[in-house]
């Protein structure tokens, strides 16, 4: 199947304000390019791109005061197929476990791991390890926290949301991402487009998703605490510790998000004509 995505945010600024955009499908997807979904901005400005220290794609630019607008629009392949299960998959003892999957055992900004570890065992210590574990920490996140965009908050780490009940996604994530480090399972945050193809109707509003990924029997394995189950037609844009790794959009500066969109569709066309939500 072919998925169009992409999304538009306007930005108010009230000078000339350094930027890092971080809004490109990742590179693991390049495969599946049918129409690259590259960065656009209006007005024009020179930009430049680099990688970060976790392998996402990152562009460096000034915004000029005043309106500013950031675009993309791709069309990408994909099998259709949910995300693959893996019951089986093992977890690997501390010592055992790859060099560059330690730092995702250690506590983030909004992963207080010291705050939580003796919950965590309290909770899932006598959980079989390995998926059987993980998933079972993920239907306690989906099952503790309620969800609702009035709930977020971009403060909110992990312990808080335990306590308080509620978040949006990246705080389903980040509990989730803080009880599988404290369990010596690495974990990591991961943010892209997931369809919504499907859905009930109405369609819910368009944004970006969080959801995490474990390191298990050798591989790194997508869960999803959020929604709880396989989803497809999902785009990794990128993944980090926690959210602090990965912001859509770093400015050094003022700014109000003035307006934001987001959209996953499946089209039969590779060159789909533009819709009045971009």
């Amino acid at each position: 199947m072919l998925i169009r995505l992409g999304c538009r945010l306007q930005l108010s600024l009230p000078q000339p304000t350094p930027l890092i955009a971080m809004l490109s499908v990742h590179h693991s997807r390049y495969a599946d390019v049918v129409r690259a979904d590259d960065l656009a901005t209006t007005p024009r400005v020179p930009f430049r791109g680099y990688r970060d220290g976790f392998g996402n794609w990152c562009t460096r630019m000034v915004a000029p005061a005043g309106d500013f607008i950031l675009t993309t629009d791709g069309v990408f392949r994909d099998t259709g197929l949910p995300d693959p299960l893996a019951p089986e998959a093992l977890q690997h003892a501390v010592q055992d476990l790859p060099d560059e999957t330690l730092v995702y055992l250690l506590g983030s900004r909004y992963c207080d791991t010291d705050l939580l570890s003796e919950e965590a065992w309290r909770l899932f210590g006598q959980t079989q390890p390995g998926w059987a574990r993980v998933q079972a920490v993920c239907d306690f996140v989906h099952g503790r926290l309620t969800f609702g965009y009035h709930h977020a908050r971009a403060t909110r780490t992990a312990a808080q949301a335990l306590s308080e009940g509620v978040g949006v996604c990246r705080d389903f994530a980040h509990l989730a991402i803080t009880l599988c480090r404290c369990l010596n399972i690495p974990a990591r945050y991961c943010t892209g487009y997931l369809s919504d193809i499907g859905a009930p109707l109405p369609d819910p509003a368009g944004d970006f998703a969080a959801w995490i990924e474990v390191y298990l029997g050798g591989q790194w394995w997508v869960f999803d605490p959020r929604n709880n189950g396989p989803k497809f037609a999902r785009f990794l844009v990128a993944r980090g510790r926690d959210a602090t790794d990965v912001p859509l959009t770093q400015s050094f500066g003022l700014h109000v998000m003035a307006d934001f969109r987001v959209w996953t569709d499946q089209t039969a066309a590779e060159n789909p004509q533009p819709t009045g939500r971009n």
